[in-house]
C-alpha cells in the first residue's frame, strides 16, 4: 500500500505538472494562479481515479482544458493502465456547464488537439478511443459538459437518489457542443435523444437507466463500492485484450469525428447569437455560476426564461 500511495503521488505530479508550472509563471507575472481542478490518484498501476474538483459547482472552462488534456494524454500513454474512474468530490455536482465568464476568445483561441478537432471535442473523442476503459461515477449534477464527458466514457453509473443528467443548453438558446447530438441517439434512440436535447430537462438516475443514458442506477450507498469493484475486476485482465475488444466495439458504436466537430461549431456559433447572449445574461443576473439554487435547479430557471420569451 505504501508503494501504491507513493506512486499515486508521483502520478499526480506528473499529470498536473504543466498546470503547476503555469501557476508559477502566473505568480511571476502577477496574474491569478491557476486553480487545480482535477486530482489523479493511482489506486494501482492498472487502475486510476480522476476526481473533478472545482468547487462550488464544478464548472468547466478554458482553464480546465489544459488540465484535462494532461490527464487524457497520460491515460493514452501509460503502458500499464487498464481502467480509469471519473468522479467528483464537490457535493451536489459531478461536472456542470461551460464557464460563461471568460471571453469567448479564451476558448476559440486554443489550438486544436491531435485529432484536429478543437480541444474539448478532441479530448472527448480521444477518451472514447483510448485503449483504456473509462467509467464515470455520477453523484450530483452532470449537466452540459458533465453529461458530455459521461457520454464519451465507456460506462456510466449513477446514484439513484443524487444523480441528475441533462443537456440544458436549448433553454439558453444554445446548441450543445460536446457531441451529445451524435452520441445520444446511438445510446437511446432518436425520440428519447430529442426529448433530452429539446426539453433541456433534468433526468434522474432511474429514468437515465431506463433510457440507456447510464448503464445502471444504484442506491447511493452502493454506488462507490459497485464502481470500485467493477474497476478492480477489469484492472486484473490483459491490457491488449481489453484494447482489442474496445476497438472492435468502437467501430459500430462511436460517431465519426465530423459529427462531433459539427456540434462544437454549432455551439460556438450559437453562443454568439443575440438570443443566446440575452438568455445567458438573464441567467447571470439570476445568479448563474454564483447562486447554488440556480445551479442546482437550472432546468427550472431555463424553463422560466422560456415562459417569458417575447417570441412566444
Amino acid at each position: 500500500m505504501k508503494t501504491c500511495l507513493i506512486a499515486g503521488a508521483m502520478l499526480l505530479v506528473a499529470v498536473t505538472g504543466a498546470a503547476f508550472a503555469a501557476e508559477g509563471a502566473a505568480a511571476d507575472h502577477g496574474a491569478a494562479p491557476v486553480k487545480q481542478e482535477i486530482k489523479v490518484r493511482q489506486v494501482s498501476p492498472a487502475y486510476w481515479r480522476v476526481t473533478l474538483h472545482n468547487p462550488p459547482f464544478n464548472i468547466f472552462g478554458p482553464e480546465t482544458i489544459p488540465q484535462l488534456n494532461e490527464v487524457i494524454t497520460a491515460i493514452e500513454k501509460d503502458p500499464d493502465l487498464r481502467v480509469v474512474v471519473f468522479d467528483s468530490d464537490v457535493p451536489g455536482f459531478f461536472l456542470t456547464h461551460y464557464d460563461f465568464v471568460p471571453a469567448l476568445e479564451k476558448t476559440t483561441g486554443l489550438p486544436p488537439g491531435p485529432t484536429g478537432l478543437p480541444p474539448l471535442p478532441d479530448m472527448l473523442v480521444r477518451l472514447s478511443r483510448a485503449p483504456v476503459v473509462s467509467i464515470v461515477s455520477i453523484r450530483g449534477r452532470a449537466t452540459g459538459v458533465g453529461s458530455e464527458l459521461s457520454l464519451a466514457s465507456d460506462m456510466r453509473f449513477a446514484s439513484r437518489e443524487k444523480a441528475i443528467l441533462s443537456q440544458w443548453e436549448v433553454g439558453a438558446a444554445l446548441v450543445p457542443g460536446g457531441g451529445p447530438m451524435a452520441r445520444l441517439p446511438r445510446l437511446m434512440g432518436r425520440g428519447r435523444a430529442l426529448e433530452v436535447l429539446l426539453t433541456g430537462d433534468d433526468i434522474n438516475g432511474d429514468i437515465a437507466e431506463r433510457y440507456g443514458y447510464v448503464n445502471r442506477s444504484l442506491p447511493d450507498a452502493e454506488l462507490d463500492g459497485f464502481v470500485d469493484a467493477l474497476a478492480r475486476r477489469i484492472a486484473r485482465f490483459d491490457k491488449q485484450a481489453i484494447a482489442d475488444i474496445k476497438q472492435l466495439v468502437n467501430g459500430p458504436s462511436l460517431p465519426p469525428d465530423n459529427e462531433i466537430g459539427a456540434g462544437w461549431a454549432a455551439f460556438i456559433t450559437s453562443v454568439q447569437r443575440p438570443q443566446a447572449q440575452v438568455k445567458i445574461g438573464q441567467l447571470m443576473k439570476e445568479g448563474l455560476q454564483k447562486n447554488p439554487d440556480v445551479e442546482a435547479q437550472l432546468a427550472h430557471y431555463t424553463g422560466e426564461l422560456g415562459a417569458t420569451d417575447p417570441g412566444k
